[in-house]
């Protein structure tokens, strides 16, 4: 078991253990009994399991482990179980779960469970911290991109006609629960879905997580630890061997070494969660390659997938950077070619222009500026503020 304790406005754990849906009722009634005591445990007797179509099959079921769990620790249970998608993380299915919670006299003793990807975190999240002015959640996700990133910070909501997760709060989870089990029924695709993101927690504070993620059976964390202090002077391509990883990266391969991966990722955006929870600072480092990638998503209509959308906008601002002379020299390329390593695609099918003028509506968008992440060199990356006019001939730079 790993067990990280973020301490943000609300303290909460996230806890990595083969096995914790079947722990998790008593694990959540646990988590309550401190923070409200025996009388808020009695008055906690409901709880929503949100979830998708998918999911709840898998794991939602009412004879399944997590809801079994539940009920056996004392828990009323119901479910709202919605089509999922990035067509439905709007308002609808907002309104539609408050309903639901109305329906079924859910009080703010009671609370919701998250059990899905980073859409059904986002949702539940954000109806959680509308619903009532606050209710309790915890967040137990499914996919890697949701164990690594979404699950943990409080970040949630939804998206807008005009763009991605424009209806949002602040609301940290109660707890956070991951069996690395349910890797085991992931595609690769979505694997890479969630590396992209472990890889960006590594370009913005820790080289060392880029060589775990790189590692091959017989690899050390000391040949990471050396191959990350090597590269601030030399190129990656010496110790990475580089080269594609072929059909699938070693590492999807080697849950153990996953494990540790994940808890090197998630302790980076800990320690970035504590220093600015409402991102007005360093937070606004996990938004590397997010502004360009947000806008290729809502290009492709959401047929392009969050996390292949983060490879390919952070490439485009490592290449732009590159060029520019904010980025060391061959960096840039180190960036391309371990993304490449792992299989993204990093040819955007968009003209700077499309992505420029999407991007001009994204919330990160202050006045006429707008702050852009830049790797500077490897396990370091800086904010650097640039007018938003100037966004299209950035982004061309990097194309």
């Amino acid at each position: 078991m790993i067990s990280i304790h973020v301490n943000a406005s609300k303290e909460y754990d996230v806890i990595l253990k083969a096995g914790v849906l079947s722990e998790a009722g008593t694990l959540i009634r646990e988590d309550l009994s401190r923070r409200r005591g025996t009388a808020g445990i009695l008055r906690s007797r409901r709880i929503c399991v949100v979830t998708d179509e998918t999911v709840a099959d898998l794991y939602g079921g009412p004879q399944q482990t997590l809801i079994s769990s539940l009920r056996s620790a004392g828990f009323e249970v119901s479910r709202f179980v919605f089509p999922g998608g990035e067509d439905h993380k709007n308002m609808a299915t907002i309104g539609r779960l408050l309903d639901h919670l109305t329906e079924n006299r859910f009080s703010r003793s009671d609370l919701l469970v998250a059990l899905g990807g980073g859409i059904t975190g986002d949702v539940t999240g954000f109806a959680a911290a509308i619903y009532l002015r606050g209710i309790d959640f915890v967040q137990i996700p499914t996919t890697l991109l949701a164990a690594v990133d979404s699950s943990v910070g409080g970040k949630t909501g939804v998206n807008l006609p005009a763009g991605k997760n424009l209806a949002g709060a602040f609301w940290q989870p109660n707890l956070v629960l991951f069996d690395p089990a349910v890797l085991t029924t992931l595609t690769q695709d979505l694997l890479l879905d969630g590396m992209a993101e472990i890889l960006k927690a590594g370009f913005i504070a820790d080289s060392t997580a880029i060589y775990a993620a790189l590692m091959v059976p017989g690899d050390s964390e000391e040949d990471a630890a050396e191959g990350a202090q090597e590269s601030s002077s030399a190129p990656l391509y010496s110790f990475l061997r580089m080269g594609p990883a072929g059909p699938r990266p070693p590492i999807f391969d080697h849950p153990e070494e996953m494990m540790r991966l994940i808890a090197k990722a998630i302790d980076i955006k800990r320690a970035i969660v504590e220093e600015d929870e409402r991102e007005t600072g360093r937070r606004k480092l996990l938004n590397l390659g997010h502004t360009v990638g947000h806008a290729i998503e809502k290009c492709s209509d959401y047929g392009i997938s969050h996390g292949a959308a983060v490879a390919m906008g952070t490439s485009i601002i490592a290449r732009a950077g590159q060029n520019l002379g904010w980025v060391r020299e061959g960096y840039g390329d180190d960036i391309c070619a371990i993304l490449q390593y792992f299989g993204y695609d990093l040819h955007c099918p968009y003209p700077a222009f499309a992505l420029a003028d999407v991007a001009y509506n994204d919330k990160k968008i202050q006045g006429n500026r707008i702050t852009l992440v830049i790797p500077e060199y490897p396990g370091h990356s800086v904010l650097k503020d640039v007018p938003a006019l100037d966004l299209e001939h950035i982004i061309a730079q990097g194309l």
